[in-house]
């Protein structure tokens, strides 16, 4: 094997010499191997040399008039990755960081007899470290592989075993995503080891072999699990009940930030897949925002058959070539459209404005760098009206904290600039979101933003008082984790009078399967107060106390924020980040209340000016 030599990688040439066999699977290679993309590491796990570029497999076998199938194995793929056997590509593997293995047809005539070359490659440039491998030449269709067995899975919500629409995750006993023989349909949206179901039994399809299949419902939700050994010819029943293990009575769950394949151009989730999605994951008010259009998800949701577990929100991603994106809702049906080329951020504004009354300007993921602009960098200082050039007056009234689709390398990146732009008198409301695109690979609503309103029939939700909730900051984000904040009975988005000591009262909350480490309470962006958390997987309330404050001498503002380690699990996997600082990453959950306002002198001055 040839080394790396001035940043250019080798192409690895393996060669497995195996005797024909015409009805036998055989494997190409038993291993994973670990391939580069571009000449520098992308993450700190990985060795820093790869074995190659692409990975070349000779092996012998003997041509075949009939399909046979080619089973593969995965993880983090980030760039598009394809396999060609004896040059004919037959697959482009799917852009996922989780690992998975996947089947894949081999059309008739593409075997030769004697030796045969698989070879695995980047079609891109980006940088990619990933591990491919455990190829294995299967002697049957891959109709046939997927199809030898079924498990027929029920999920109801228990207590009272509601059918409820879910996300069904199979994994093999390795813990690895496994193709499916389902496919997407009316009833449910499906990709390697992922069903989303909107309600009633799910027939599997699968090889025979021994499996483990969670169900679950989004944040809110326990996660079941069955597990399940299937022969040739089986098709046993398995009935899984979640719980409801978070409250969240009394505050909606909404994605601001919300994609499809078809409108988007790029990700995997057709239209009416995220309809099963949003409902799968418990989002309750989902806002469409499709990159410049206006794609409204309400007949859709109807045609369904979800529309009574989601109020859907018309809004559009305005994705300018290099002042930003924003989303802006809600939208009327038809109106003015939003002009993308507007030569500055006043400009950008007015648009916003003739598009609809008052309506919501989310700042879209402010630290990353879309066309050459990163509209929170350090070197241009955002700041209240009349104190800077007005080219740098925010064109927003609320801006992402976590964007689970674009995740930070550090956690408090984008939270700490939340308060910095808060001290400097600009009221922004925080945001959660997931800028989902895909039905599995990020999960929509695994960020999300908890809105104060009635939410008890989740399909009628009055969108006026919940947007009225957003503008005045009555929420609370959540990736994992969940931070409620009171401060003597008031809550985010409210003014508690100063002139006296404070009591804050901090509750974490979260499912079973995320973990709490530490909460934190932040004055003007600073740290007051923090204490370790030890959850050992406890649902519900993983942590709460009433911590008292001296009476503060200034208006100020007061934020809880709860930290933990990531998910690995695979039915709710935590992302790594979307534009890397470094390739050293640790995962991680959040959660992060809204502010609440502390009027020391009774002046009601404190963030009143944006």
């Amino acid at each position: 094997m040839t080394s790396v030599r001035s940043g250019v990688l080798s192409v690895l040439l393996l060669t497995a010499f195996v005797p024909p066999a015409a009805a036998a699977d055989l494997v190409i290679t038993s291993r994973l191997h670990h391939l580069r993309a571009g000449p520098e590491r992308e993450w700190a796990e990985f060795s820093e040399a790869a074995e190659g570029a692409a990975l070349a497999l000779t092996f012998q076998a003997a041509a075949s008039p009939r399909s046979r199938a080619l089973r593969v194995r995965h993880r983090d793929l980030k760039a598009q990755w394809r396999m060609l056997l004896n040059g004919r590509e037959i697959a482009r593997l799917p852009l996922d960081e989780a690992d998975t293995t996947t089947c894949w047809e081999v059309p008739p005539g593409t075997l030769r007899d004697g030796a045969n070359e698989l070879r695995i490659e980047s079609t891109g440039e980006a940088r990619d470290d990933v591990l491919i491998g455990e190829v294995t030449l299967l002697d049957r269709s891959r109709a046939q592989v997927l199809s030898e067995a079924a498990v027929e899975v029920s999920v109801r919500e228990e207590p009272g075993g509601l059918v409820v629409p879910s996300r069904l995750t199979i994994v093999d006993e390795h813990g690895t995503l496994v193709s499916l023989g389902n496919v997407s349909g009316p009833d449910q949206a499906v990709r390697p080891g992922v069903v989303y179901s909107r309600g009633g039994p799910v027939r599997l399809l699968l090889p025979a072999g021994r499996y483990v299949i969670y169900a679950g419902r989004g944040f809110e939700y326990s996660v079941a699990s069955a597990r399940v050994r299937l022969a040739a010819g089986d098709n046993p029943p398995r009935r899984l009940a979640i719980r409801r293990e978070v409250d969240t009575a009394g505050w909606a769950a909404m994605d601001t930030h919300v994609h499809t394949g078809t409108f988007a151009r790029h990700g995997d989730a057709t239209a009416d897949e995220r309809m099963l999605t949003i409902a799968g994951e418990g989002i309750e008010l989902p806002v469409s925002s499709e990159h410049n259009m206006r794609v409204d998800f309400d007949a859709r949701a109807r045609a369904a058959s979800v529309r009574p577990f989601f109020t859907p929100i018309l809004g559009t991603e305005v994705t300018t070539p290099a002042l930003g994106h924003f989303n802006v809702f809600p939208l009327p049906p038809e109106g003015e459209p939003i002009d993308p080329q507007a030569a500055d951020w006043p400009r950008l504004q007015a648009a916003f404005a003739r598009a609809a009354p008052d309506p919501v300007i989310v700042l879209n993921h402010g630290l990353d760098d879309h066309g050459g602009f990163r509209p929170l960098d350090p070197s241009r200082p955002i700041s209240a009206p009349g104190s800077e050039p007005r080219d740098w007056a925010l064109p927003a009234n609320a801006m992402e904290v976590i964007n689970s689709g674009a995740i930070t390398s550090d956690p408090m990146a984008l939270p700490r600039a939340w308060m910095e732009l808060l001290g400097r008198g600009i009221r922004l409301t925080p945001i959660g979101s997931s800028d989902s695109h895909d039905v599995t690979r990020y999960i929509v609503g695994q960020g999300r933003t908890y809105v104060s309103c009635d939410d008890r029939e989740p399909g009628r939700i009055d969108v006026a008082a919940a947007m009225a909730s957003v503008r005045r900051g009555r929420v609370m984000v959540s990736y994992g984790l969940l931070a409620e904040i009171d401060v003597d009975g008031k809550g985010p988005g409210e003014r508690v009078r100063g002139g006296r000591a404070l009591d804050v009262r901090i509750r974490v909350q979260g499912p079973g399967w995320t973990r709490a480490r530490q909460v934190a309470l932040y004055m003007d962006g600073v740290k007051v107060r923090e204490a370790a958390i030890r959850d050992s997987g406890k649902a519900g309330v993983k942590w709460e106390a009433t911590w008292r404050l001296p009476a503060p001498s200034h208006d100020a503002y007061l934020v809880a924020v709860a930290t933990g380690p990531g998910v690995k699990e695979p039915y709710w996997p935590t992302a790594k980040p979307y534009q890397p600082t470094s390739i050293d990453f640790t995962s991680y959950v959040l959660g992060i209340s809204g502010a609440v306002i502390v009027d020391a002198d009774g002046t009601s001055g404190f963030g009143d000016g944006r």
